[in-house]
């Protein structure tokens, strides 16, 4: 009983944003997976690589703020890795859609 009063009265516990913003993050994560069942061709790559981004800057932080929030850190690690193989499914359709289009098609 008292690990968890320490866990709600923490500076990163549930009564702060610093654990409520980690929380609503998962929805971009579970968005990604939801999209690996998606062809590689509805897939943005620019989005996804802005994705790519955010999540390494904000691993970053919850590194280095104070008290460190591993909560945070596990998040963005976790949407990192599937926006990471998300961006590797639009790369592989571009270059399958690329030598697609570079083959003569041969008629009869």
């Amino acid at each position: 009983m008292a690990s968890f009063r320490a866990f709600l009265n923490s500076p990163v516990g549930p009564k702060t944003t610093h654990f409520w913003g980690p929380v609503s993050n998962w929805g971009f994560i579970l968005a990604g997976l939801a999209d690996t069942q998606k062809p590689p061709e509805l897939i943005s790559g620019q989005m996804t690589g802005v994705l790519c981004v955010y999540s390494a800057l904000f691993m970053r932080f919850a590194w280095v703020v104070r008290p460190r929030n591993h909560f945070l850190m596990v998040t963005h690690a976790s949407n990192e890795c599937v926006q990471l193989y998300q961006l590797s499914r639009w790369a592989k359709g571009q270059w399958y859609l690329q030598h697609k289009e570079d083959k003569p098609t041969t008629s009869q």
